[in-house]
């Protein structure tokens, strides 16, 4: 089952995101705290949106999606950019990954949106190959580009 996450969730949301990075060998880049994941989906001015995936046995959350609207300017309308997919490995092959981004797919075509998109780490050749089982092409001719830390402080300070 997929439910759209409420503010009771953030704890969850917050150890999944930090689950995640250890599957991305990356324990130390996840900085982010439960107030600021909750600012960022509840807040004022709300960014991001979340969708959770729980066991529909037992009611408890073993996967997350976060995203938010990017927009094209090529197609004239806004799209979902998935910022984080996680299924806890124990859950994995039930679905609940399949679901999420149905749900994602779901909304884009509800609300006109055309485009759902989302990057994966190249050595992950087993949500590559999910992805792609599901009709996901890779977009291999575009390279992402980041500025963080020291170089963004000197070129926006």
């Amino acid at each position: 089952m997929i439910r759209t996450a409420t503010p009771a969730d953030i704890p969850v949301i917050h150890a999944l995101v930090r689950e995640l990075a250890e599957y991305e060998k990356a324990p130390d880049e996840a900085n982010a705290t439960e107030d600021q994941l909750h600012e960022a989906l509840f807040g004022e001015r709300p960014a991001a949106y979340a969708h959770i995936a729980v066991d529909d046995t037992t009611g408890e959350p073993v996967g997350f999606a976060l995203w938010f609207l990017n927009f094209s300017t090529w197609r004239g309308v806004h799209g979902i950019y998935l910022e984080d997919l996680y299924v806890r490995p124990t859950a994995r092959g039930a679905g609940h990954g399949k679901a999420l981004l149905t749900e994602l797919a779901r909304i884009c075509v509800e609300r006109g949106y055309q485009r759902l998109e989302w990057s994966v780490l190249n050595w992950n050749t087993p949500s590559i190959a999910f992805y792609e089982s599901l009709g996901a092409r890779p977009q291999d001719e575009w390279t992402v580009y980041r500025l963080t830390d020291e170089a963004l402080l000197t070129l926006g300070g």
